[in-house]
């Protein structure tokens, strides 16, 4: 991982060429783009649609729509975590584990063990507190961002939305009206670099695919997170 989350690694990058050279080898053509705020969601964009451009076809303007940006897991760790760790045995279990080994190259799998079993408990509300975005307000925060898309879009438009697996989670969510729990899985099993797909008209709105990798044809090019 970057030292800089928000910056993609040189395997982010190349991820990102894939599919921009995926897109074009399929002559799938994009009318509207849009992108998150983060830093990774722009560089994504612009690798891709280099290579869309590179191969003589149309790469619409892009827009950013700041509601798709990522929960701040981090924020959610510091401020969770410790409160966690003093009631819940399976997270204290886990945070204990973590630190335990945490010079080892087994650190970076506890940690992930550790960031999911605090993320479930973040989603519960049972834990909410004013200076941490809930659950339930980022959950509305993509909702008014896919909003925001739906309703610049018009019938037979493509569009194309870069963000990341947070986003994602809760987009899905809306769409199959998933549970909290049952949507914050979709966060750490989503791939860097796929592609999901939605189908929206009017009050439609559903999920046509999830977490697409054709384009990532290398074992070493499929990471998560």
């Amino acid at each position: 991982m970057e030292e800089d989350y928000d910056r993609l690694s040189p395997l982010g990058e190349e991820q990102a060429r894939k599919l921009g050279e995926f897109w074009a080898r399929h002559g799938i053509r994009f009318d509207l783009c849009f992108h998150g705020p983060a830093k990774r969601h722009i560089r994504t964009m612009e690798i891709a649609s280099d290579c869309v451009r590179q191969a003589g076809l149309h790469w619409p303007e892009s827009q950013v729509v700041p509601e798709l940006d990522e929960f701040d897991a981090f924020r959610v760790h510091q401020l969770l975590t410790p409160k966690l760790a003093a009631c819940d045995p399976e997270v204290r279990r886990l945070n204990d584990e973590f630190y335990a080994n945490r010079h080892k190259p087994e650190a970076g799998r506890l940690l992930q063990k550790l960031f999911e079993a605090v993320s479930r408990s973040w989603c519960s509300g049972l834990y909410d507190m004013p200076e941490l975005e809930s659950w339930t307000q980022f959950r509305e925060r993509i909702r008014t961002g896919v909003d925001k898309i739906r309703e610049a879009s018009t019938q037979g438009r493509n569009v194309v939305a870069i963000s990341s697996g947070g986003p994602i989670a809760a987009t899905i969510a809306q769409t199959l009206q998933l549970s909290p729990l049952a949507a914050i899985e979709f966060v750490w099993l989503s791939r860097n670099g796929s592609f999901s797909e939605f189908l929206f008209s009017g009050a439609r709105f559903s999920m046509h695919s999830f977490n697409s990798i054709p384009h990532l044809d290398d074992r070493r090019l499929l990471t998560y997170r």
